[in-house]
């Protein structure tokens, strides 16, 4: 009796010896797209390792200032948010310095324009940590005045910036040198430098003397005396000058209140405006906020004026990303 043999396809398959099966079929793999990748991966790479004598601005980090300022018995306001905007400087290499080009949110600056010949990035940073110091101290100061508290501000005297090139104080004053007193008057602010000088005629004698430090310890200086004749004003030949940009030294405050501002290692002095509004907000008892969130940008200065606002259309981009109502 015959019986029927039933063979699979793959015991048929399987019988067959293998120098007779078809060749195994694999996906063909793009080789021209392969090649391409690795020439741009390579490319990427080395422009990722050149510097370029650029740096690239951009949005940075939005912060809320409730988690920065602390003040004692204040009121935190939990319906709303004042943030502060930031800006990312950053010295570009090739590849970042290409991609800039193709982003609206990034702008280029050339490096001397951020960073003078002779001038490190260790001594920008130490700078912005300066600045965040003073802006901590200024919106401290502010804010507490404007609500009617009494604050001792003694000041320690005027810090030249800069000299006019060819004037009196030219290769005389060093930056970072404090005019403490002019003809024995003490000058305790910028503005008393300014006042004492207002009278005076082209061709006066007087005598500077400065506080100048002494190596890397901020508490130790040189005291000089400096004898000076007033020459010409650059932009008013009718006028006197000394030839020094000034700004006030590091006042001594006494606040009433305690308040802590911890800026968590951020610098640059543009969060003094937001920093005042937040311990104000604190230390009243209607919320500024209204429940919304508020962004802003801006030096503080004593006398409660806001300066100048750089990056002012990163920082938009910012507070946009982060869904602000509003831009003070």
């Amino acid at each position: 009796m015959d019986h029927d043999t039933e063979v699979s396809r793959q015991d048929e398959f399987e019988s067959v010896p293998p120098s007779l099966r078809p060749p195994t079929q694999y996906p063909k793999w793009p080789w021209w797209l392969a090649g391409f990748l690795l020439v741009a991966g390579v490319a990427i790479g080395f422009l990722w390792t050149v510097t370029v004598p650029y740096y690239t601005l951009s949005p940075g980090p939005v912060y809320d200032t409730s988690d920065f300022v602390h003040v004692a018995d204040g009121n935190l306001d939990d319906t709303g948010e004042l943030f502060f905007l930031t800006v990312s400087l950053k010295e570009a290499n090739a590849f970042e310095w290409v991609a800039a080009h193709f982003n609206e949110k990034v702008d280029i600056n050339e490096r001397e324009n951020v960073r003078p010949p002779g001038v490190s990035q260790e001594d920008l940073r130490r700078e912005g940590l300066a600045s965040m110091d003073q802006s901590k101290r200024d919106a401290t100061y502010v804010a507490l005045t404007q609500l009617g508290y009494e604050v001792t501000l003694i000041g320690t005297g005027a810090l030249v910036i800069e000299t006019v090139p060819d004037s009196a104080a030219d290769g005389v004053l060093m930056p970072n040198d404090v005019i403490v007193e002019m003809d024995g008057q003490v000058m305790a602010f910028r503005s008393d430098v300014i006042d004492f000088l207002a009278p005076l005629d082209i061709g006066d004698p007087v005598t500077v003397t400065v506080e100048r430090p002494d190596g890397e310890d901020p508490d130790s200086f040189d005291v000089m005396d400096f004898d000076l004749v007033l020459g010409p004003h650059v932009d008013d030949p009718e006028r006197p000058m000394l030839g020094v940009l000034l700004d006030n030294s590091e006042p001594i405050v006494d606040f009433p209140v305690d308040v802590v501002i911890d800026s968590q290692n951020i610098g640059g002095p543009s969060a003094g405006m937001m920093f005042t509004l937040q311990i104000m907000d604190q230390l009243t008892d209607e919320p500024m906020t209204h429940g919304q969130r508020i962004a802003g940008t801006g030096t503080i200065r004593v006398d409660g004026t806001v300066g100048p606002i750089g990056g002012i259309r990163q920082k938009v981009f910012g507070a946009i990303d982060a869904g602000a109502v509003a831009v003070l």
